[in-house]
Order: structure tokens, then sequence, then C-alpha cells
């Protein structure tokens, strides 16, 4: 079980119910709360904040090893591009491989922050491009990611939270048998001299 921590002062309660502790991406350079994750012994997930250069993550894993915690990884959700869109430079996995473990999650990086901006008093609502979620996530396993994040829901358009951006539950299976067909690729490529 896993979940974000927004909070120092909240991470050793959290830490008693959850396996992991997750970092939000606007949060990732933020020392006092990836320390206190670090220190209270779960594993950290970092979320890699959409402003922040692959190579700079190095910064937040090592506060988080410092604070004798080895046991930490990071989340690529794309990066700011312009106004309203996200992009995934897919250079970045294999950059912050060198450091630490990497999770793709495929369908926050085709999420549009605050896309449908509203009127003055209209609340901003994120959209998104979810047809691109095998691609991205087909592209990442090629790309040697340590695991692939995706939000799932039997009807986006109902969902509570993310459905703009949200993977229909009926794509699922086929999603998986691609990226498991990709991987094995990969394998066999490595594999032959």
């Amino acid at each position: 079980m896993l979940t974000d921590v927004h909070e120092s002062a909240d991470v050793a309660k959290v830490a008693e119910v959850v396996d992991i502790l997750q970092i939000p991406a606007f949060l990732s350079r933020q020392t006092d709360l990836v320390v206190a994750a670090a220190l209270s012994g779960r594993a950290v997930n970092i979320k890699k904040g959409q402003f922040v250069a692959p190579w700079d993550m190095r910064h937040a894993v090592e506060k988080c090893r410092q604070a004798g915690n080895s046991q930490v990884f990071v989340t690529e959700r794309g990066a700011s591009f312009g106004y309203n869109n996200l992009v995934v430079d897919m250079r970045s996995l294999a950059i912050m491989r060198k450091f630490a473990p990497v999770v793709f999650d495929a369908t926050h990086s085709v999420q549009l922050p605050s896309s449908t901006h509203g009127d003055e008093d209209g609340h901003a609502v994120s959209g998104g491009q979810p047809e691109f979620i095998p691609v991205l996530a087909r592209a990442a396993v090629a790309a040697g990611v340590d695991g692939v994040f995706m939000e799932v829901h039997d009807n986006p358009k109902e969902a509570k939270s993310d459905g703009a951006n949200a993977l229909v539950s009926t794509k699922l299976r086929e999603v998986l048998k691609e990226m498991q067909a990709v991987h094995a690729a990969v394998e066999k490529a490595h594999a032959t001299p």
C-alpha cells in the first residue's frame, strides 16, 4: 500500500499504515519532507516534478540515501511543455535509472493540466489524452523502466479524480499484453550476442 504524504508532521502516522510513502511531484524538492519520509524506514517514491530536470532528481534521491534509506525510487510523469501540456522525454528514464529505479506513470503523463480553465468564477479542470497511454507505456517498457503505473477506471467520465487521463478498464488487458511483448522482445535482444 502506498500513498502521498504532504507534510513532514504527517509522515510518522502515515508510515504506520503504508508500505511506501510517496512524495508528490510538486513537493519533490522539499528537503524536510524527503528526509522525514526517508527516516520513517519505509520505501520512498519521489514523483518527479514536471518542472524538474531528470538529472536533478539525483539530489532528492541522495537526500533519502543520506538519511539512511536506500529504498528509494522515482516516478516519471512528464515535463511541462508550454501551458496546459506535458511531454515525456524518454531519455529521462535512462538518465534517472543511473541513480535509482524508475517507474513510469503512463496516465499522468498524458494529462493536460488545467486545460479547461473556466471563466473568472469557474474552476480549472485538467484534461487528458488517454489514447496515448498505450503508446507511452510501450515506449517506457522498451526504454527499460522498472515499473509502470496506470490509473484505470470502469467509467473514466465518472471518476472522482483523474478521469480525463485514466485508462478504460476494458483496455487494460490489451495494454498489459503489449507491454509484456515489448519487454520480452527487449530481453531477447539483450540476450542475443
